[in-house]
């Protein structure tokens, strides 16, 4: 018997933003989120050592970014991709996560403001990715220093990111110790409006509204972030349309029972799987989509997130 919708997460719903694409702009989505961040002003965000704003190389220039230190001294280096559908989200939105994460694996996060749509439409912002990586790497020094321990992350948007970061580090020969995909968006085609590719994932009918995201707001974001429905096969948008995943980094894949994005994140963890690529994956069983973002609240919430946070700190540990 599946887990019920979590109590306390359910009272939250009907408080949380970008549920209306028929009235949503670009710029109503980020502000709403930029909003929602601020509403948690009065909650102290997690102490940390230092943050720092600096500029790290994108595609077509510098982009800001921000690094989070625990510790001084040799350790791991993450780079972070935040989530929004493509459009929205920025470094503010993803402060809290970015800290949390820096906390619990003891990891220089340096979290990526990537280019959005429809300013800059795909690939712009997987291209700012797999740029900032490298950009991050080539410059460890100023980070964690140690290049055997070097992973991506991110979660929806951010999560496909990382993923499609992850695969262009493998083409070129740039080894990462480890992933963490959390709800990752990771296969497009049919740009979530096709009934016959949306029957190959279940959970877009199950929760195509109700919990937060719906499929009509990513059919909103796809169609926002792609120029022409066609890219959606691309695997830089379709990480599950990619020719091979063998040899990638190991990876933490998380999604959340009650969103439209489950049963292709279960997918993208068995083609991992398939290909060799040590994977663990977790159904956040009582959660929806955005539920890394919730474990002020929600105790389900922040115990799935934490154990996903710290198998994420255990593969960065024993590096590649």
């Amino acid at each position: 018997m599946t887990t019920p919708l979590d109590p306390v997460i359910a009272e939250i719903i009907p408080h949380l933003p970008l549920r209306d694409p028929a009235t949503m702009t670009p710029q109503s989505a980020r502000d709403a989120l930029r909003a929602l961040a601020a509403a948690r002003a009065a909650v102290p965000p997690p102490p940390i050592r230092s943050v720092e704003d600096i500029e790290v190389k994108g595609a077509a220039g510098p982009l800001a970014a921000r690094v989070y230190r625990v510790a001084t001294g040799k350790s791991s280096t993450v780079v972070f991709f935040h989530g929004g559908g493509w459009v929205a989200g920025d470094l503010e939105t993803h402060d809290r996560q970015a800290r949390r994460l820096a906390i619990e694996t003891g990891a220089v996060v340096v979290s990526v403001d990537y280019r959005r749509p429809p300013e800059t439409r795909f690939p712009g912002a997987f291209e700012d990715a797999f740029a900032a990586t490298r950009d991050v790497i080539a410059r460890l020094g100023e980070f964690g220093g140690d290049a055997a321990r070097v992973g991506v992350a991110g979660d929806s948007a951010g999560g496909n990111l990382a993923a499609t970061a992850a695969i262009a580090c493998r083409d070129e020969g740039i080894k990462l110790a480890a992933q963490l995909l959390v709800y990752p968006v990771t296969d497009v085609v049919g740009n979530y409006a096709d009934a016959g590719e949306n029957a190959r994932f279940p959970s877009r009918a199950e929760n195509a509204e109700g919990y937060f995201l719906s499929r009509a707001v990513m059919q909103w974001f796809a169609g926002h972030y792609l120029a022409e429905a066609k890219q959606a096969a691309d695997w830089r948008v379709s990480p599950l349309r990619a020719k091979s995943l063998a040899g990638l980094a190991p990876a933490i894949v998380c999604t959340a029972w009650f969103d439209p994005l489950r049963d292709e994140g279960e997918a993208y963890a068995k083609a991992l799987e398939a290909a060799g690529v040590p994977t663990r994956y977790h159904q956040g069983l009582g959660l929806i989509h955005g539920y890394f973002g919730l474990g002020d609240a929600s105790e389900t919430a922040r115990l799935e997130a934490e154990r996903a946070r710290a198998e994420f700190k255990a593969l960065l540990d024993r590096g590649v």
